[in-house]
Formats: structure tokens, sequence, C-alpha cells
């Protein structure tokens, strides 16, 4: 007589919340479920309704509770708008740690990162996910102040919270209701949880690269000896009467080190008076910026490159879990393109994958596997889980 060995390994549900039909299955039912787990993206207006919170507590009474406001809402294939997408995970083998931090309590976001990454436990730590406030937050500070303090074997990835395409307000919360100012982290613990993770763009360059010639921190002033703004206006043309937003369609690729990767960057805000334009992260002075542009088709095959990247980082076995990131300007692109970017990505990890994630003003990972992580924006990044 033979016996088959139990195979235990994470399991994963899905619902989704929307005004109209409450909240309905995406997956299929997972008999006794006992999630350690909540991520729930959402439409920052849906998270005005308060009672989601408790009737999420109630179905996961043992679950961190993890979350944030996005631009954009994915659930399989689906990328929806005025939504919450709950997907709930319970691990066999893996211990988690959650904690979190109000960055007006901090003195900036390099502090906040260093706290953060200071007050979880480091033994077996195996990866770090993190969901920072999409505008009060330098996200590359925030990036380096984690991995000062954390082993470096530990990975980190994970995004800047959104709001659509009004840059108004952005929420961010853990095991309590939504709210501004906010990071939160998730520490994975043990050698069964096996992670991939990949981050590729699709943006073509165009007009001069510029000299960095005044910033401060993310705030940049000026390039050549010229206003930024001013500059920006001129090439966007009849598109900068629409900035901050119309920013998103035109990131500036900035160029740290020789024929190195550009890391991308998105606007959040300008100001008139200062002649500034804020970035997600860091404009450092000395480097140069360049213009990019939409490219369609590689836009979406960027996404598929990322998933492939975090497939093969992951021993090239169809994950049970997948957070996807991809960030609002990609959106506002695509447009009724947008949903070919996640089923390229589906297409690489395959149909029994859980898919889940959010349209973001930042996100955070490395450019390749055991590199260490970035704030890119305009990129779709994708972490998958599994256990073994």
């Amino acid at each position: 007589m033979t016996f088959r060995k139990e195979v235990f390994k994470l399991r994963v549900e899905q619902r989704v919340w929307t005004k109209a039909g409450g909240w309905t299955r995406q997956t299929a039912e997972v008999n006794d479920l006992c999630a350690q787990l909540v991520l729930l993206f959402g439409c920052r207006k849906a998270f005005g309704h308060s009672e989601f919170f408790q009737e999420i507590k109630d179905l996961y009474p043992d679950a961190y509770i993890m979350g944030c406001s996005t631009a954009g809402e994915i659930s399989g294939t689906r990328v929806l708008d005025n939504s919450l997408v709950s997907t709930a995970v319970e691990f066999k083998h893996t211990k988690l740690y959650g904690t979190e931090i109000k960055l007006s309590e901090v003195k900036n976001s390099f502090q906040a990162g260093v706290l953060l990454a200071q007050s979880i436990p480091k033994g077996d730590l195996s990866h770090l996910f993190v969901l920072s406030d999409g505008l009060a937050v330098n996200g590359s500070e925030l990036v380096k102040g984690l991995m000062c303090c954390l082993p470096e074997n530990v990975a980190v990835t994970g995004g800047l919270a959104g709001d659509g395409s009004d840059f108004n307000e952005t929420l961010t919360f853990l095991n309590k209701p939504p709210q501004k100012d906010t990071v939160a982290v998730i520490g994975f613990y043990g050698d069964r949880l096996k992670i991939g993770y990949g981050s590729v763009g699709g943006w073509d360059p165009f007009g001069p690269e510029r000299l960095i010639t005044r910033s401060d921190g993310n705030v940049l002033y000026e390039m050549d000896g010229r206003s930024a703004l001013e500059l920006y206006k001129v090439y966007l043309g009849e598109h900068a009467a629409g900035l901050p937003a119309t920013g998103l369609l035109f990131p500036l690729s900035i160029r740290v080190k020789e024929h190195e990767k550009g890391l991308v960057r998105t606007i959040l805000s300008i100001n008139e008076e200062k002649q500034s334009l804020t970035f997600a992260g860091d404009m450092p002075e000395g480097k140069y910026a360049r213009l990019m542009k939409a490219n369609f088709d590689r836009l979406i095959d960027g996404a598929t490159e990322a998933a492939k990247n975090s497939f093969e980082a992951a021993g090239s076995v169809s994950p049970e879990l997948a957070i996807l990131i991809s960030c609002v300007g990609r959106k506002l692109l695509l447009k009724q393109r947008t949903e070919e970017e996640v089923e390229g990505v589906r297409d690489i990890l395959g149909a029994d994958t859980v898919l889940a994630g959010f349209y973001s003003y930042g996100e955070i990972c490395p450019f390749t596997f055991g590199a260490s992580p970035e704030l890119h924006n305009q990129t779709m990044t994708v972490t998958t889980f599994r256990e073994e």
C-alpha cells in the first residue's frame, strides 16, 4: 500500500466589493481558511464606507489587515475602479510581523524607514513588504532608511498609495481604519516561503539629457541652470495646463551612475511660485535627467518581462499568489488596454495564481533579483509568493 504525502501550501481567497453588488467571491471557496494576512486595496472614496473594516475583521479575526488607497485595483486579470479588493492569505510554514509609523511623528522619510526596520525582529526574516502614504513621503529616502537597518539578504518590495489622478489624499493602514501620513510594513519569516520579484518599465526617452543643477531631496528647481517647471512646460506643450496629472504621461528618467539603468520619476505636485516640481523620489544634484514618453507595446511587454523575472527568481514554479503594483501613469496611458499588462502577467505565472494589486504613485522593488531595492515610477512590479 502506498500513502500519498499531503502537500501543505499557501492558500488564498479573494473578494471584491462594489457599491452596486457589495462583497462577491472571486476565487473558489477555501474551507476552514485561517488567514494570517489580508491585503486590502481600494479607491479612497470607497474606504469611506466605515463598516468594511469590521466586516473584514469578522471574516479573518486572526489576520493582519494591511492595505492602501489606489489609482485602480487589480483582481485576477481585471482592473477595477471605485472598488475594494480583499485578498486573504493562509501560510502553513511562514510567520508574520507587522508594524506602522506616522510620517508626521518623525524627522523625515529616511528616519521613518530606519525606525520601522529597527522595530521588527531580524531572526529568520526573509522578506519585507511595505505600503506608504503616496504624497507625504520621499519614497527613495524611505527605502534607504529601511535598507540601512535590514540584513543584506532581505529584499523589500511594495508601493506608494494612490488617489486616482486627483493627488489630494492617500490612505494606508495596518490593523486599523485607513489614515493618511502612514507607512506600514509586514515581515515574512522562515525558509519555506519562496519569493520572486521583478520590475520593468517600457518607456522611451526623448529630448536631450539635462543636468540637475538645483534640487532639495525630491524637489527639483533647476536643470541646466533653468527653471525646471518652465522647461517641463515647454516639452509638455498643450499638456502643461493639466499639471501635475499630465506629468504622469511624461516622467523623467535620472541617470545616477554612468552605464547604470535610469530610475524613472513621476511628478507629485508643482509650485508655480518657486517654479519647482516635487517628485516621488530623490532628484540628486549633479545627475542627469531626461524626459520619457510612452511606447504602448513596450509598456505591456514590460509587465510580461517583470512577471518572467519574478517567476524565474522563485524557481520557475507557478506561485500561489502574486502582488502586482503598477503606476497610475501607465493606467492613464494604456486606458482600455490596461488589462493587457495584467493578462501578460497571468500568461507567465499560470491560471492557478491568484493576482491582486493596485495602481500606485510609486513602486518599490530591486531592478534585478538580489540587487538593492529602489523607488521606481511608471513601472510594473510583480512579487510572487509560494510555500514549499
